[in-house]
């Protein structure tokens, strides 16, 4: 069975590719071989396994997902990305530089001042929707996959500071 899905982002978001951009700034985001952007199968999954184990009692959780930290599951979540023909316009009229934008925050002190050497850029999407796929064999995971799919609210680096505010629309069930 395939859950085909898509993530409506509300606002910029940064799912992170561990590197620097040098003086661009402190954190890029992850990119494909084209430079186009997108949310790995593995996030999907984290963020889906973590919504399911809060608020569906009655998922079996490490059947459905497979034991935390392990890396083979019965479950397979697709990488989340930009529609195939939205894709094929972005790289054939070289647009790549219109997906991202830079923000920029320093850290201030009790008095309300910046603190010294606290200046920080990171590389963040503008809002898309992407699209991605699970495939699933268990129609009882099939059913809490939806459901932990449709609670998560934000995804990628600093969610809980107001990034990656996002919604995700469960497309089709086969």
């Amino acid at each position: 069975m395939k859950i085909k899905y898509k993530i409506i982002f509300r606002d910029y978001w940064h799912t992170g590719s561990g590197m620097s951009q040098g003086a661009l700034s402190d954190a890029a985001v992850l990119k494909d071989k084209n430079g186009i952007v997108y949310v790995p199968g593995k996030t999907i999954k984290g963020l889906a396994r973590e919504a399911a184990k809060e608020c569906d009692k009655e998922c079996d959780v490490e059947k459905c997902f497979g034991q935390e930290g392990d890396l083979m599951s019965a479950v397979v979540f697709k990488n989340a990305v930009l529609s195939r023909d939205e894709y094929e316009t972005v790289v054939a009229q070289n647009l790549q530089k219109y997906l991202y934008d830079t923000l920029t925050f320093t850290k201030i002190d009790s008095k309300g001042t910046a603190q010294d050497d606290t200046l920080r850029e990171i590389e963040v999407c503008v809002p898309l929707e992407l699209e991605g796929e699970v495939v699933v064999e268990d129609d009882k995971c099939a059913e809490c996959i939806v459901k932990a799919l449709k609670k998560i609210k934000h995804i990628g680096l600093m969610r809980n500071r107001g990034l990656g505010r996002c919604h995700i629309e469960i497309k089709d069930e086969k």
